[in-house]
């Protein structure tokens, strides 16, 4: 019979609380959306075009995928408590880079090295999957990821707000300060859960064909990458619908970008409360139909003529509501194919969510140039969604017959 862990806050001899793990995780998620509603304003300071300060956004996605692929490996090697400590370091650095560049270029160098934070994300799942079995995993993260969904419900408006009253230079003092906090509470309250710390490189990498010969590996990773592809075609492209084409302000933009994270907290609320009890296959098939229902409802409007900002935004909301159902699901699913490299598969699935994530968030601003109205992007959220609907169809197909087999 299992036995949970015994969690003590503040005491590095027990494992990390879960308010920790939340916000690790929502100082992540925070550095990739707070200054969203300021990208016009920072076009206009760096003497640039859009789509280069749109960069800062996908090649920060880019780099978070590489990071990703790194931060696991390396912290099943050396353990998950010093990785984190070196990462916040290097993090308030770079944003130090990015509140003192002279020009873009210089900006957008320490924005992708800002992508370090991404370790909060990794191995906030990781150290859950560390502790706890497959389905008491999924509800758990789960939690996480619904406490860290508040942070991208309030981090745009909060940087709206600081860009009108102070400036968009602000949003990077207030990282700084927010950073820092983490960082003490990871460090008083983070306690090693890796109990493989120590296994070579070479190892490793002898271990990958094993995770990547894994139809179940890359269904749970297929269908989690395009449900938050959907997402971060949002990222890209809404920027660019609310200024353009809806004509908001930045707080206003700052509080339309906070609809996903609405669905999310729903979503990441129903992940922890239901995982163990209906199964992880069952609550990614939910969110995949809800994202794909949603979607394809706001296209539907699309067509009939019906391109206002409240029908746009509301609808996104259940883009975060399937996200908040399939990312803690296929995530303790992916972690679950080989527990013994949990960083690894952390890594590598965060790895193929947010490189997929990066290209779509290029991909939103490429095709929404020029446009009258949100329907190119419409068309890819929707399109993305669907594709995670087909992946985790495939899953649950090909379990039904491994167990007809046996």
């Amino acid at each position: 019979m299992y036995t949970p862990p015994t969690v003590r806050i503040l005491d590095r001899t027990t494992p990390p609380h879960i308010v920790t793990l939340v916000f690790l995780a929502g100082l992540s998620a925070m550095n990739m959306s707070i200054f969203l509603p300021s990208l016009p304003a920072m076009t206009e300071h760096f003497g640039t075009d859009y789509a280069i300060m749109q960069l800062s956004v996908s090649l920060y996605l880019a780099t978070t995928a590489v990071m990703q692929l790194l931060i696991g490996p390396i912290s099943d090697r050396y353990g998950r408590r010093p990785v984190v400590g070196i990462s916040i370091s290097v993090f308030l650095i770079a944003t130090l880079g990015c509140l003192l560049a002279p020009n873009v270029t210089v900006f957008l160098a320490f924005r992708m090295l800002q992508a370090i934070v991404a370790v909060g994300m990794v191995l906030s799942r990781a150290v859950v999957r560390d502790i706890y079995p497959q389905d008491q995993a999924a509800s758990r993260i789960g939690y996480v990821t619904m406490g860290m969904s508040l942070v991208p419900m309030f981090a745009p408006m909060i940087g709206g707000t600081l860009e009108q009253l102070f400036g968009w230079q602000a949003i990077f003092v207030f990282l700084m300060l927010a950073g820092g906090l983490i960082g003490w509470l990871a460090w008083a309250d983070m306690g090693e859960t890796a109990t493989n710390t120590g296994t070579s490189f070479a190892r490793q990498v002898r271990d990958y064909p094993e995770l990547l010969a894994s139809p179940r590996f890359w269904g749970y990773a297929l269908a989690t990458a395009f449900a938050s592809g959907a997402f971060f075609g949002f990222l890209g492209g809404a920027p660019y619908v609310a200024d353009e084409i809806f004509g908001l302000s930045p707080f206003w933009t700052g509080v339309c970008f906070g609809a996903p994270a609405i669905g999310y907290t729903l979503g990441n609320f129903i992940s922890g409360r239901f995982s163990a009890h209906y199964g992880i296959n069952r609550l990614i098939l939910w969110g995949t139909l809800a994202t794909t229902a949603g979607m394809g409802l706001s296209l539907l409007l699309g067509f009939a003529g019906l391109h206002e900002p409240i029908i746009f935004f509301s609808l996104v909301t259940t883009l975060g509501l399937g996200n908040g159902m399939v990312i803690p699901n296929g995530t303790a699913g992916m972690l679950s194919v080989r527990p013994q490299l949990a960083g690894t598969a952390s890594g590598l699935g965060g790895f193929i969510q947010i490189g997929g994530g990066a290209a779509l968030s290029v991909m939103a601003g490429h095709v929404l140039e020029g446009a009258t109205t949100p329907m190119p992007l419409q068309w890819l959220m929707a399109g993305t969604s669907l594709v995670s609907l087909l992946c985790i169809l495939y899953v649950r197909r090909r379990e039904r017959i491994l167990q007809l087999a046996s």
